[in-house]
């Protein structure tokens, strides 16, 4: 009896230690680095999309593999799986009505190295952002001269199928200033995937599309006006689904907006500006995002060239100026905070250079991380979540 009970304990204990082990296996390991991608604009040095790793313990930077050739590929987005890239090639001007173009590539799952899939044309000139569906089965883009929107599915293989939607969209007849022409600067879902917020910086609106993720078709919704002369370029979720906030070029401000995803309609709560008290400098903004637990946001000046940090207070979404950070560099067209929130990177285009800065989980302040790295014509940066890196 004492033998059959001792080799039932030990059993036990054999389980108990393999049932340990494997839930420990079960957790996954934290990343050491990430995998970012960079799109550029080509005229000068720039070879086109760059493929970068960030150091998370150091918050180093350092070169992955070659660049993928490709022409103007200011603006990236990734598939929400990994598997694709995809690209604006922003050409055209006011005077090209069909010279923008958009590109699909397959992504390595091993290297992150880029393969092209195929590019057509983007249903307008100069486009200037795209995002891409929850299901990864549209891409969404907004053409900046012109002010059009245009939707494209992804077929299983990655490539690029004609339009779905494409919505252009109108101004008053009167109007004769260049600045009141429409000008499409941004076009994102909403966490439901039911409603795309589009950004028109020309006509000082923002438009609600009510999205159908079945057929790629857009339907207007809603529409909200912003002062005169404001410029709303690009917009961003609150991570809670319920705010949403918009960065406006031309007055240097940032918007705060309730958000109701049952009919994609957004209310304006207030208005801050970007730059110090006593600035009278020329400036224009840029980017604009939220930390991954949604406490803080941020978004970038160009001309003051700096960083405007605020506290987003939880539940009202309302901000609260808390600093500003110098991104030693010029015109930071686009930064991004990479997904673990511990550091943000700003693309100072007109330096050539990329500033990594460590997050401040506690305050949201931004500390410099070294030396800028040095590439060329930076306009986009994009990074890998932790599981595909």
């Amino acid at each position: 009896m004492h033998a059959v009970k001792k080799s039932l304990l030990a059993l036990l204990a054999a389980w108990l230690a393999g049932a340990g082990a494997a839930s420990q296996a079960a957790i996954p390991a934290e990343p050491d680095s990430l995998r970012l991608y960079v799109g550029t604009y080509t005229a000068g040095e720039s070879r086109g999309i760059y493929r970068l790793r960030l150091d998370l313990k150091t918050g180093a930077l350092s070169t992955e593999g070659e660049p993928t050739e490709a022409v103007d590929p200011s603006f990236l987005a990734l598939s929400p799986d990994g598997t694709r890239l995809f690209a604006v090639n922003e050409t055209g001007d006011s005077r090209e009505a069909a010279s923008g173009q958009l590109s699909a590539f397959a992504v390595d799952p091993m290297t992150g190295a880029l393969s092209f899939l195929n590019k057509l044309r983007s249903g307008g000139p100069a486009p200037c952002y795209l995002s891409v569906d929850a299901q990864g089965r549209h891409v969404l883009v907004a053409n900046y001269w012109g002010g059009s929107v245009s939707v494209f599915p992804v077929g299983a293989d990655g490539r690029l199928g004609s339009a779905t939607a494409f919505v252009a969209h109108q101004v008053a007849k009167s109007a004769t200033a260049e600045d009141r022409l429409p000008h499409a600067h941004s076009i994102d879902l909403d966490a439901a995937n039911r409603y795309a917020i589009v950004a028109d910086l020309g006509l000082d609106k923002l438009m609600a599309y009510r999205f159908d993720a079945a057929s790629g078709t857009l339907e207007a919704s809603a529409t909200v006006s912003l002062p005169s002369g404001a410029g709303p370029r690009h917009f961003m979720f609150h991570p809670d689904g319920r705010h949403g906030y918009v960065i406006n070029e031309l007055n240097s401000t940032i918007t705060a907006f309730s958000y109701d995803p049952a009919s994609g309609a957004l209310r304006e709560l207030q208005t801050l500006s970007t730059l110090p008290d006593g600035f009278t400098g020329k400036n224009s903004t840029a980017e604009i995002a939220v930390s991954p637990d949604g406490k803080f946001l941020y978004g970038s000046n160009r001309g003051h060239d700096s960083v405007a940090i605020f506290a987003i207070a939880p539940g009202t979404g309302l901000l609260n100026a808390i600093g500003i950070e110098p991104t030693r560099g010029q015109h930071p067209r686009h930064f991004a905070i990479d997904p673990t929130g511990a550091y943000l990177l700003a693309a100072n285009r007109d330096s050539d250079s990329i500033m990594v800065f460590h997050i401040a989980r506690t305050t949201g302040r931004l500390e410099a991380v070294g030396a800028p790295f040095r590439l060329p014509r930076p306009v986009c940066l994009r990074f890998v979540p932790p599981a595909r890196s």
